[in-house]
């Protein structure tokens, strides 16, 4: 079942859900619009491996905005800082945003119940387009989990995005074992 506006209210005044910065005129009817952040980056090489560290190269998105160009992957990253420790994050794209051709997450649009951070976001295009800091860019939908949780995500000795940041993050499939 998906949060209504107000229990996501509910949930952010018993600290079960945080959002930083939070302005109520971003809660939807079931959903919280999220922005995008100042800085991006992009891999410093055309091929990557999954075995291996891949190197990124981040850059700041200026006033007057920057032009994504098709066939590159951009890792951006949300002003807000979120945590969940009641329900299941989707982080989706608005309609708006996909309407100019814009991806903001490859597969990765399911977070875990106790993620504390900010969210980094697989950003393509399909055409050139100028996108902004501070410009909304997704929302957050909350689902009920039902029954205890085990094994909260910020627990979890191997959990690879624990460490907060305000910087798009790269993959970290290098530190898995395969």
């Amino acid at each position: 079942m998906i949060l209504s506006d107000k229990k996501i209210l509910a949930s952010i005044e018993t600290k079960e859900i945080v959002i930083e910065p939070f302005d109520i005129t971003n809660l939807g009817t079931n959903s919280y619009d999220v922005h995008l952040g100042k800085t991006l980056a992009v891999y410093k090489n055309r091929v990557l491996d999954a075995k291996q560290h891949n190197a990124i190269e981040y850059f700041s998105i200026p006033s007057e905005g920057i032009v994504l160009q098709p066939n590159t992957l951009y890792l951006g990253v949300t002003e807000e800082y979120t945590e969940t420790h009641n329900a299941v994050p989707f982080l989706e794209g608005k309609s708006s945003v996909g309407r100019l051709g814009i991806d903001i997450h490859a597969t990765a649009g399911k977070g875990d119940v106790g993620f504390c951070n900010t969210w980094t976001l697989e950003i393509s295009c399909t055409q050139p387009v100028r996108v902004y800091a501070g410009m909304p860019i997704g929302q957050l939908i909350y689902f009920t989990i039902d029954g205890d949780i085990m094994n909260y995500y910020n627990q979890k000795k191997n959990a690879k995005y624990n460490e907060r940041t305000d910087k798009p993050v790269e993959s970290m499939m290098w530190k898995n074992k395969f």
